[in-house]
């Protein structure tokens, strides 16, 4: 670490509260797929901020819709209409399933929303929910209970009631953890923190007849596979499964805070004024960089152009576990999220592998202790995945050796 980064770790170290472990690196600039730090360094972001920065950092587009908003207006209170978030409501459900939105924060907010609205939609008897084992929903009380990974309970039992994990892929044992007190079924369609897992279409589908048999909301958690992530608007459009409920947030504003839930007209009715609410919840300038967001991202072709370079991408890893067996055993995702699907072994090397490649100026991070997960820029281009996984590939020969 060199002087400047030694300065701003010390700096921070002082004052924040140690939630993260993080790398000896303070970032000061960012263009397209591009981070540089306090000495200058470049390095290939392929984590893009956790599958946040869609555009790469510091879109000419998002930045002048940003500057030109701020302008004009900051905040004002939801007790009024704005334009940039009329017209980000209107993106949002002429692009999906759903006729109405709750904007709000954050992928958590946003979950913790889809959750009170499934339980005053089913009435007072009904409030259970059920998600899978792995999944990963967020860091408040609530999102953290229907979180399917016991060590991120830890510390802080008991857990809000109501909430309970099936085993991943398991139909019938799903089925069987259905009461009179369910009201909803919670699940990612690809678990992202959890290792980069699709879940398979069919599985999907029995999941979707169950909440028809059982008069269940089906709420997908689409905050890291939604907006483009997966080379569709959202990965439920592969899939042939149509939710009740769906939650984005992440890339919705490509580096802004910002989250939405979005369901039908008649579920929505059930949240009248009183219900829910948010203070900061589509403020202006944060909607007006998810306007111009998903007008780049629904421009024809560019979806298309995202599939295309997921499968080169996964192609690539997969060449890679070819060569490197005792380390890697596949590749799996959607699109432009992929994980480098690790060996025991390879697990065991899982940190110094992400640690080496940071080295090599290229940023991953290591999920689910399964895998090595890439979450590039969706406008990362194809030298760039060339880059990539020649570092990736110079890493597990070392590692190999």
């Amino acid at each position: 670490m060199t002087e400047q980064n030694t300065l701003w770790a010390k700096r921070s170290k002082d004052v924040f509260i140690g939630t993260y472990a993080r790398y000896p690196a303070a970032m000061v600039k960012g263009e397209g797929c591009k981070l540089i730090d306090a000495d200058g360094r470049e390095y290939l972001d392929c984590l893009a901020g956790i599958a946040v920065c869609g555009l790469g950092h510091c879109h000419p587009a998002v930045t002048k819709a940003i500057c030109e908003q701020a302008k004009e207006l900051v905040h004002v209170s939801n007790l009024y209409y704005t334009l940039p978030q009329t017209e980000l409501a209107e993106l949002l459900t002429k692009n999906s399933f759903a006729d109405q939105i709750f904007l709000a924060n954050s992928g958590a907010e946003a979950n913790e929303a889809a959750i009170k609205l499934a339980r005053i939609c089913a009435g007072p008897e009904r409030y259970g929910i059920i998600s899978l084992a792995g999944s990963f929903h967020g860091r408040t009380l609530a999102t953290v209970a229907a979180t399917g990974q016991p060590k991120l309970h830890e510390g802080f039992e008991p857990m809000p009631e109501g909430f309970s994990h099936a085993p991943f892929g398991n139909l019938n044992v799903l089925e069987a953890m259905i009461t009179d007190q369910t009201c909803a079924i919670l699940c990612e369609p690809l678990q992202g923190e959890g290792g980069v897992r699709p879940l398979d279409i069919e599985y999907l589908k029995g999941v979707e007849a169950l909440c028809k048999k059982h008069n269940l909301l089906l709420i997908f958690d689409e905050i890291q596979t939604g907006i483009g992530r997966t080379g569709t608007f959202f990965a439920y459009e592969q899939l042939g499964v149509v939710p009740d409920i769906m939650t984005v947030a992440k890339a919705l504003g490509n580096g802004l805070p910002i989250g939405a839930m979005l369901t039908t007209k008649e579920i929505a009715a059930s949240f009248v004024p009183g219900t829910h609410g948010s203070t900061f919840g589509g403020n202006p300038v944060t909607a007006a960089a998810a306007v111009a967001t998903l007008k780049v991202i629904l421009e024809d072709g560019f979806l298309a152009d995202v599939k295309e370079k997921g499968d080169y991408l996964q192609a690539g890893l997969k060449e890679l576990a070819v060569r490197f067996p005792d380390l890697a055993s596949g590749a799996r995702g959607m699109g432009l999220i992929q994980g480098l699907v690790l060996t025991e072994k390879g697990v065991e090397h899982g940190a110094d592998l992400v640690n080496s490649l940071f080295d090599k100026a290229v940023l991953i991070n290591f999920a689910g202790n399964a895998v090595l997960r890439f979450l590039p820029p969706l406008i990362i281009t194809k030298a760039e995945i060339d880059q990539l996984l020649a570092a990736l590939k110079d890493v597990l020969a070392e590692c190999a050796i």
